[in-house]
């Protein structure tokens, strides 16, 4: 008997066991007592003010050529090539020579030029000899010694010989234009063209050998690109490109390049939409003057719209209750209350609070999920 009642006392002062391990609620709030063991799993922040992007996107892109940086080289006349002086994949300046054309055309242009100095020398004597025949019948009609009739016509002859030279003039200057396109120089009796570089940059694709002869002036005998900068084409969806406005930045990862973030700037729009996948077409212009970037390179753009200076919250503070998202507020040393909130886009670790919380407010970053089934 006397064992049987020390039994039933040690059960009464034990009590249920789960009503000793849950929290007690006052009024909404789930409280924790300071010396309970689940206290210590629960880690406290304040959330602060910190700038970030209203919206973003990400989009597939691919490295390109700049296009306002590439010259097909093409030949000035047809002709044979009678010396290459660079290969492929060599670095050249503007204006260095990069191969010799002989060629029937610089033949004629020089000839041509010759003949326009010779017409315009004889054009200027002309006008010397119609000058003097009209100072002197002046001087004989100023003596009475000629009818009016005799100054008539030396005055047309000096008109008509004025208009000779001017073109003569005429036609040199066009000769001599002729020869500055061709690359020549006036007075070159056997001419050859230099074919120059027309930019800085190098030789991306070749196809000239010295000795064979062009007829297709159109065919381009080499390629040559300035690599100091390449464009980054991404394939923007429709839905946002709405986000995106001209010398915007674009953040560029490229996959020869893993964690590695390289800033471009929106140089070019598309005017229409791809209707295969709904996608927008958007050039950005990626510096290059290290080397490092080669057309046909893979990656991704990233676009944030302005930034803001918005609450965040780390991920982990972040509970779904009801179908909600709310974090848990600190009261005081213990106590928690659960408060719904408006979140935006995430970034990284990070959460933009938009509504229901104030900057400083303490809330519960680690161990949110211990206090959510109370």
């Amino acid at each position: 008997m006397i064992l049987a009642l020390a039994a039933a006392m040690a059960g009464c002062r034990q009590g249920p066991p789960a009503e000793a391990e849950s929290p007690p609620r006052i009024e909404g709030a789930v409280v924790i007592p300071l010396d309970s063991p689940k206290l210590r799993q629960i880690r406290v922040e304040a959330v602060r003010l910190t700038r970030m992007p209203a919206d973003e996107f990400t989009a597939p892109a691919k490295l390109e050529f700049n296009p306002n940086r590439i010259s097909r080289v093409v030949l000035p006349a047809p002709g044979r090539v009678a010396g290459v002086f660079v290969s492929f994949g060599d670095a050249v300046e503007r204006g260095a020579p990069l191969l010799l054309l002989e060629s029937p055309e610089a033949d004629a242009a020089a000839a041509e030029y010759m003949r326009a100095e010779l017409d315009l020398t004889v054009a200027r004597a002309a006008l010397a000899k119609a000058e003097k025949d009209h100072d002197r019948v002046l001087d004989l009609f100023r003596g009475d010694a000629i009818a009016k009739k005799e100054v008539l016509v030396a005055e047309t002859a000096l008109s008509q010989a004025k208009a000779v030279v001017a073109q003569a003039e005429a036609s040199r200057r066009q000769a001599l234009a002729r020869l500055e396109l061709l690359g020549l120089e006036p007075g070159q009796t056997r001419p050859r063209i230099t074919v120059r570089a027309p930019l800085s940059g190098k030789v991306t694709e070749f196809n000239v050998v010295a000795g064979e002869y062009r007829n297709d002036i159109t065919q381009p005998v080499m390629t040559i690109a300035d690599l100091s900068t390449v464009w980054v084409a991404a394939d923007v969806p429709e839905t946002y490109i709405r986000l995106v406005q001209l010398h915007e930045r674009f953040e560029v990862r490229l996959n020869a390049f893993p964690g590695e973030t390289f800033l471009s700037r929106v140089a070019r729009i598309a005017d229409s939409v791809d209707p295969a996948n709904r996608t927008i077409k958007v050039w950005a212009e990626l510096d290059n003057r290290e080397g490092r970037f080669r057309p046909e390179m893979f990656g991704t753009v990233r676009h944030t719209e302005a930034d803001r200076e918005v609450v965040v919250a780390p991920v982990g503070a972040l509970v779904q209750m009801e179908g909600r998202q709310a974090v848990f507020l600190e009261e005081a040393p213990g106590r928690f209350r659960a408060v719904e909130v408006r979140t935006g886009k995430r970034s990284g670790d990070l959460v933009p609070i938009l509504d229901g919380l104030a900057p400083g407010a303490r809330v519960v970053v680690d161990g949110a999920m211990l206090l959510r089934g109370y």
